[in-house]
């Protein structure tokens, strides 16, 4: 049955004909792919049509697609048995290797999704610290969490307001929303209100509305605030974690935060997440202390199994030089084709994590991004699958270079994308 066939039946019983609204391609021309098969660093649709693969199911597959010591550890998980409800030895197994790999943390619990881990690590700060006000920045997302989902007021450091339908505003008023990049209106907030915050939560590196890359003094006074006023400071490394170096953003930026939040790559392609932290504020976990978070598949043996084998292979000497190695190549070849073909273009990049913008330099704050120029992305991501190359469905979503990808995969698609800015002119 072919893509088509499917998106018509898709439509019928799933809203939006989708799971999760971006991989509707609203953003983009064209109507959804479904893929059928994926193997290292490319993947098959319904149509038989073999793409090379820049989103990776957003981040998870750092290793690549279907990686043979992954799939080996998680059948034999599954052989033994796909959920218990119980302890097992593979989420102590993770644990262990999770905490070596992040040695600023004591404990870490592990849950199932990103979006639970951020929900239970704000829980955690607020029963910690006795406050109850959240500070996030505008252009970073933490998930759907009620609280988290919202959008900035009109003044400085005003309250949230809800950004989606069916959230009570009540739920956001907790919440308040300043800019990023803004060291001044940072300090104006918790000189006016610091007393009243349990958690600032930033990701560090933010990748979710384009790649925001901060200054490190705009970075330190996070730290430095957080920390003179008595509230915890909190890396959502859901994107960055064992992605941008072998322990996260808070290694890169060399930042210790009181606590993160993690997923994706930890669960080696299956469903988890996990927040860490000190051992003082984790004793106020249940069952040890008074804040409550559970979840009928948390330490789930199969993802455990999965994201042990990730760890162990991303942790072998020289996989995030070899990264690094293969963004520059990459960054290198779309700039000069950019360039080449007379294209105003800017290109973000950390790591293995990237994001291309239609603009003369890549902003670090959300205002900054020229939505205008989103629809020149459609037309490069509709070219692009013409010629088998995939990127993220969206211009707001950054890409990711995985271990599989192989210098004639960037070549190809340098290629791939030099060819398609000429044929523009």
């Amino acid at each position: 049955m072919s893509n088509a066939n499917w998106w018509e039946r898709a439509q019928k019983v799933m809203p939006g004909g989708v799971n999760s609204p971006v991989r509707s391609f609203k953003s983009v021309p064209g109507d959804p792919l479904f893929f059928k098969s994926a193997k290292g660093c490319r993947f098959t649709d319904e149509d038989g049509k073999s793409y090379i693969d820049w989103c990776l199911s957003w981040g998870p597959l750092i290793l690549g697609h279907a990686d043979a010591e992954v799939h080996a550890a998680a059948l034999e998980a599954m052989n033994e048995g796909a959920s218990f409800g119980a302890p097992s030895r593979r989420e102590v197994l993770l644990a262990e290797a999770f905490l070596a790999r992040m040695p600023h943390f004591d404990q870490v619990r592990f849950v199932s999704s990103g979006t639970e881990a951020v929900m239970s690590a704000i829980r955690l700060a607020r029963g910690f610290t006795g406050r109850d006000i959240t500070v996030k920045f505008s252009g970073c997302y933490h998930g759907h969490t009620d609280s988290l989902l919202v959008e900035a007021g009109s003044g400085l450091a005003t309250f949230g307001t809800p950004s989606s339908a069916g959230v009570p505003k009540g739920f956001s008023d907790t919440t308040v929303v300043l800019p990023l990049d803004d060291v001044e209106k940072l300090e104006a907030f918790f000189a006016a209100r610091g007393s009243e915050v349990a958690a600032l939560i930033i990701e560090p590196v933010p990748a979710n509305s384009g790649l925001l890359i901060q200054t490190a003094a705009f970075m330190k006074a996070c730290r430095d605030l957080t920390t003179k006023h008595g509230a915890l400071l909190i890396f959502d490394e859901v994107i960055t974690g064992f992605r941008v170096a072998r322990s996260g953003a808070a290694e890169l930026l060399g930042i210790t935060p009181d606590m993160g939040t993690y997923g994706k790559i930890i669960g080696g392609g299956f469903p988890v997440g996990a927040y860490a932290t000190r051992r003082d504020i984790m004793a106020h976990v249940s069952p040890l202390g008074s804040v409550y978070q559970a979840g009928t598949l948390s330490g789930n043996p199969v993802a455990m199994a999965a994201g042990l084998v990730t760890l162990e292979k991303t942790g072998r000497p020289g996989f995030y030089e070899d990264l690094e190695r293969k963004g520059a190549r990459l960054e290198a070849g779309l700039k000069k084709a950019a360039a080449d073909a007379g294209i105003t273009a800017s290109l973000a990049r950390q790591g293995s994590l990237f994001w291309c913008v239609f603009q003369p330099e890549a902003p670090r704050a959300v205002a900054a991004v020229d939505g205008s120029k989103m629809p020149i992305y459609g037309r490069l991501h509709r070219d692009l699958i013409d010629r088998g190359i995939y990127l993220a469905p969206s211009g707001w979503e950054v890409g990711f270079v995985s271990a599989a990808h192989t210098d004639a995969d960037i070549d190809a698609t340098v290629s791939a994308v030099a060819d398609t800015f000429k044929s523009w002119s």
